[in-house]
C-alpha cells in the first residue's frame, strides 16, 4: 500500500494490538520533568549534558523551550544557569568539573540507575573483582564504569565475552548490569558466568530496570499475535533496540523501529491484518496516537490494548525543585 487510498475506495481491515505497559518510565518522566521545571523557575537557558533522554521528540520539544544540549562540559560557557545531567547518569569526573566551575547543576540521573552506581562502590570497598554486563559506549555504561578508578570495572557484553573472560580473583568476583538490556540475553550471559564461577556474587536485587523488563514482557505478548510490530523509539535508545530484538524472537514476522509516523514502512506491510505497537521508555504517547491516526487514516481499524502488567512507580524530583512541582 503506497499510503494513498481512492475517495470511495473501502479500506482493508486491520487490528492494532497495543502493547501495554509502554513509553514513558518513571526515571523518564522525571528527568523530563526536571527540565521542564528548572526552565519554569530559571528561565532559558538552561544547559543539559548530553540528551536529557534518548528521543529526538523529546529533546527538540525542550530545545525549543530554551533548553540547550551539550555533550561535555567544557562546551558550556560561564553560567549562573542551571546544568542538568541526562537520565542515562555520568561518570564521577562529570559533577566533580562542574564543581570546579561552580556551576549550579541538578542530576536527573535516573534513581534505579544511582543504584547500580552504589552498587558497584559497595563492591568495590569490598575488595571484590567487578564485572559489568552492558554495551560499550552506551552512557549508562559510560557513568556506571566511571564510578570507580579505571581497571575496576571490566565491561562483559555478550555470552562469548563471559566464557573467555579470566578474572584475577575469583574469590571475590560481582557482577551488576546496565539497567536497559534485553533481558533473555543477559541471563545468558549470567548464565555462563554462573557455570563458570559459581561463587560469583549477584546483585540483592536485579539491575535491569522494573520498565525494561515489563516492555519486554508486553511485546512478548503482543509479537505472537501480530504479523508486524512497530517500535516507537530512537535508534540511540536501548531500551527501544531491544524491543525489536525481543520482538522478533517471540514471533512477529517483522519487527521495525520507527521514530515517528513519517517513518512507517508502508511497503513492507500491504497484507498484513494484525499490527502491534509498543514504545521504548523514552518515548512519548504522542508519537504512538501519532502512528494510530495514520493507520486510521489507511484502514478500518479496531484498537486493542494487551496489559501485562501495572506500573505505578513515582521517583522524587531533586530538593531545589520539588516545591515547585
Amino acid at each position: 500500500m503506497n499510503g494513498k487510498i481512492a475517495m470511495n475506495e473501502p479500506k482493508e481491515t486491520l487490528d492494532i494490538l497495543l502493547a501495554a505497559p509502554r513509553g514513558f518510565c518513571a526515571g523518564v518522566d522525571r528527568a523530563v520533568q526536571i527540565v521542564e521545571l528548572a526552565l519554569e523557575k530559571y528561565g532559558a537557558p538552561i544547559y543539559v549534558r548530553h540528551e536529557i533522554v534518548h528521543n529526538k521528540y523529546v529533546v527538540d520539544s525542550l530545545k525549543e523551550k530554551g533548553a540547550v544540549f551539550v555533550e561535555e562540559l567544557d562546551e558550556i560557557p560561564d553560567t549562573d544557569a542551571p546544568v542538568i545531567f541526562s537520565a542515562h547518569g555520568v561518570a564521577k569526573i562529570v559533577p566533580e568539573e562542574a564543581e570546579r566551575r561552580n556551576f549550579f547543576f541538578l542530576d536527573a540521573t535516573c534513581p534505579l540507575v544511582s543504584k547500580v552506581h552504589i552498587e558497584a562502590e559497595r563492591l568495590f570497598e569490598q575488595k571484590a573483582q567487578i564485572i559489568l554486563i552492558g554495551h560499550a559506549g552506551h552512557p549508562e555504561v559510560i557513568g556506571t564504569m566511571g564510578q570507580l578508578p579505571t581497571g575496576a570495572v571490566t565491561l562483559v557484553e555478550t555470552v562469548n565475552d563471559a566464557e573467555n573472560f579470566t578474572p584475577s580473583n575469583t574469590g571475590k568476583l560481582s557482577y551488576i548490569t546496565q539497567t536497559t538490556l534485553s533481558v533473555d540475553d543477559t541471563h545468558e550471559i549470567v548464565d555462563v558466568l554462573r557455570r563458570r564461577f559459581p561463587e560469583i556474587q549477584c546483585p540483592k536485587k536485579e539491575d535491569i530496570c522494573y520498565a525494561t523488563t515489563n516492555r519486554q514482557e508486553a511485546v512478548k505478548k503482543i509479537a505472537e499475535q501480530c504479523d508486524c510490530l512497530l517500535v516507537v523509539g530512537a535508534p540511540n535508545s536501548s531500551n527501544s533496540m531491544r524491543l525489536v530484538e525481543v520482538g522478533e524472537r517471540a514471533g512477529a514476522k517483522l519487527a521495525v523501529l520507527v521514530q515517528n509516523a513519517a517513518e512507517i514502512p508502508w511497503e513492507k506491510i500491504t497484507g498484513y491484518s494484525k499490527i502491534g505497537i509498543t514504545a521504548g521508555a523514552s518515548a512519548p504517547e504522542v508519537l504512538v496516537d501519532e502512528i494510530i491516526t495514520s493507520f486510521q487514516e489507511r484502514y478500518e481499524t479496531t484498537v486493542s490494548t494487551i496489559t501485562t502488567a501495572t506500573e505505578n512507580v513515582a521517583f522524587k524530583l531533586p530538593r531545589q525543585l520539588r516545591e515547585d512541582a
